[in-house]
């Protein structure tokens, strides 16, 4: 009874003295590791963008120019439940809309703009509904306008183009030409290129030759 007593505290004992062990290496290890874990878990992927863009290289006037009017109508749609575009139609959550580009930016009578809003004044330009459009609390901090807004700056400029269709026909902004290449800092002088004769040349050409003129001797 006493040896198979022993026998169990034993192995009892030697469990723990092993077990002690594995704790103090893990411990160890994966205590060392924790300093050495990058503060961003993840990696980038080569390829994928962001979705928090939105900026666009490509200047506004030119995405204008190549908007398209019919999809600024359906990207509208996303704002239909809270906007009208109808002429005369009522405002609802938002104001109403039609002959908006190019009007003061509370101009619909009637309708509780925000203090925030208004305080931006001016009038609604092509710039400044692209930045509304993009990002409204950023245009008007504090604005009552819950909408995120567009992240894409072509489906921006199909909406402006599409608002600036009803009733307000500003004339749009030229687009802007791509910038001319520089000059080729490799090509040849001006001398070498138009053909003129070398120095040396010119002056052996205008001297007189003094063989020449003793063989016309008689």
């Amino acid at each position: 009874m006493d040896d198979r007593f022993n026998t169990i505290s034993g192995w009892a004992l030697f469990a723990g003295i092993v077990a002690l062990g594995l704790s103090s290496v893990s411990g160890t290890y994966f205590g060392a590791d924790k300093h050495h874990r990058p503060e961003t878990m993840g990696y980038a992927i080569e390829g994928v963008v962001s979705s928090e863009g939105g900026e666009s290289a490509e200047p506004l006037a030119n995405l204008l120019a190549k908007a398209d009017v019919a999809k600024g109508e359906q990207v509208f749609k996303k704002c239909a439940s809270c906007h009208t575009a109808a002429q005369g139609g009522a405002s609802g959550i938002g104001p109403n809309l039609y002959a908006t580009m190019g009007k003061n930016l509370g101009h619909v009578p009637g309708f509780a703009y925000s203090d925030a809003l208004k305080s931006v004044g001016g009038n609604w330009d092509f710039d400044k509904m692209d930045a509304w459009l993009h990002n409204p609390k950023k245009f008007a901090p504090g604005t009552k306008m819950t909408f995120a807004g567009l992240p894409s700056a072509e489906d921006r400029a199909a909406v402006i183009l599409y608002l600036n269709s009803l009733g307000s026909n500003l004339p749009l902004p030229a687009p802007v030409a791509a910038d001319a290449p520089a000059a080729d800092a490799s090509a040849a002088p001006s001398g070498e290129a138009s053909g003129a004769p070398a120095a040396g040349a010119s002056e052996a050409a205008a001297a007189p030759s003094g063989a020449a003129s003793a063989a016309a001797q008689p």
